[in-house]
């Protein structure tokens, strides 16, 4: 397998390398344990959960994912129905905001968590989503996300989901046309997400605004520390891992006499 880029901040222009990782963890029904060897083996600074503990006690399941992955909670869990955001000490959380979507009766309460990280001179806006398994419920919440993203404000801005959309899907077409879909973009690792042994589909994504370079995106199989064992005893999907590179946030100009 071609080495995926490490997590790096240039002391130059100010870029970040920045490893994304999207994981729908099942409300961590399962491997625990195995769970968190694979995620730390990703090495993430920014892990998007999908379908995070919800119920009672949610939060301390969350903390003690975060913990024995190495990471820090930073937003979402029941408070955006499912999605969560978990992130390394490098990033700095700038801010949060947890968003639950509207309803259809008879469906699951859905949601997003978003988040404004920054590293070093670099800032990425972050969201995380589990779309709806119904088609026209899933195409209005593609809306929503495209406008959730823009209203972050930030030019460079990443989304990790379970879209429950394949690529031919056309929410997940929707998305592409106006987001980078990292595999298409520059593939690396593995394609399909679904648990191994099951019918290969790749529901599963992490994509990224036009102005972020992606420079590797897939599934980490294969990537030393990641066990074909401990995928399978994780959770029901496996894992995308990306790589981009987030330039240096613009400083807005002083105005000559003010300070």
């Amino acid at each position: 397998m071609q080495d995926l880029p490490e997590s790096t901040t240039d002391r130059g222009d100010g870029h970040a390398v920045v490893r994304v990782l999207s994981y729908n963890v099942r409300s961590m029904r399962d491997d625990v344990t195995a769970l968190a060897r694979v995620i730390r083996a990703c090495r993430p600074d920014v892990v998007c959960v999908q379908e995070a503990p919800r119920f009672f006690r949610w939060r301390k399941a969350a903390a003690r994912l975060a913990r024995t992955s190495g990471l820090v909670y930073v937003s979402g869990g029941a408070t955006a129905s499912g999605p969560m955001i978990l992130s390394s000490l490098r990033a700095h959380v700038e801010r949060t905001e947890d968003v639950l979507l509207p309803r259809t009766p008879g469906l699951h309460q859905r949601g997003f968590s978003t988040a404004v990280l920054r590293f070093g001179r670099a800032r990425l806006g972050v969201l995380s989503c589990h779309l709806s398994i119904d088609d026209q419920e899933r195409y209005t919440q593609g809306e929503l996300l495209l406008e959730r993203l823009s209203a972050l404000g930030e030019p460079h801005a990443v989304v990790g989901g379970d879209f429950n959309d394949r690529p031919d899907g056309r929410t997940f077409g929707l998305l592409s046309d106006a987001l980078q879909d990292g595999w298409a973009t520059r593939p690396w690792g593995r394609e399909h997400t679904t648990r191994l042994g099951d019918p290969l589909q790749r529901i599963d994504a992490v994509f990224a605004t036009p102005e972020v370079e992606v420079l590797g995106c897939g599934v980490p199989m294969g990537l030393p520390g990641v066990r074909e064992q401990d995928l399978r005893a994780a959770t029901d999907h496996l894992p995308v891992l990306a790589a981009v590179r987030v330039p240096a946030a613009r400083c807005p100009l002083r105005e000559h006499g003010r300070r």
